[in-house]
């Protein structure tokens, strides 16, 4: 399967392959030499989306996320809105049938909602810590509700 494609710089969007056999199956969640230059993740956590529940939307000053898609059905929405003279919306549509490695760069706004009709996981690997380090620091998080709720998220 080929790559998904994004027209926003510094998104890469990187279909994750599944090895599958009589025990189940195996992906590769990520590759350090398969990462843009300079991302490293330093933590990892797993969310659980109910049916119909967005997350997001948002974007980081600094920190990029690293998700991966490998669970039900998910709408993932882009905005990039750091050119005002060429803003770029993009949707996307992974999960189990499409899984995705998907970076999203800072100041990228970005959002999903699990479009499954059961709960679905992501996987997320970004390059800052949450709150800093020993959770000391303010969350790196610049919250769009109002873009939200008109994509349901």
């Amino acid at each position: 399967m080929d790559d998904l494609q994004s027209e926003i710089d510094g998104v890469l969007i990187r279909t994750l392959k599944r090895y599958q056999d009589a025990r189940g199956w195996l992906t590769e969640l990520f590759r350090e030499d398969e990462l843009p230059l300079g991302i490293r993740p330093v933590m990892s956590y797993i969310s659980v989306t109910h049916p119909g529940v967005g997350r997001g939307p948002h974007e980081h000053r600094d920190q990029t996320d690293v998700f991966c898609f490998v669970s039900g059905r998910f709408l993932l929405k882009l905005w990039d809105r750091r050119h005002p003279d060429h803003p770029i919306d993009e949707t996307f549509e992974v999960g189990e049938q499409t899984p995705a490695l998907i970076t999203v760069p800072p100041g990228v706004i970005h959002g999903y909602r699990n479009i499954g009709a059961s709960d679905a996981f992501v996987i997320n690997l970004p390059d800052r810590l949450y709150a800093g380090w020993g959770k000391q620091q303010a969350v790196d998080e610049i919250r769009h509700e109002e873009i939200g709720s008109e994509y349901e998220l």
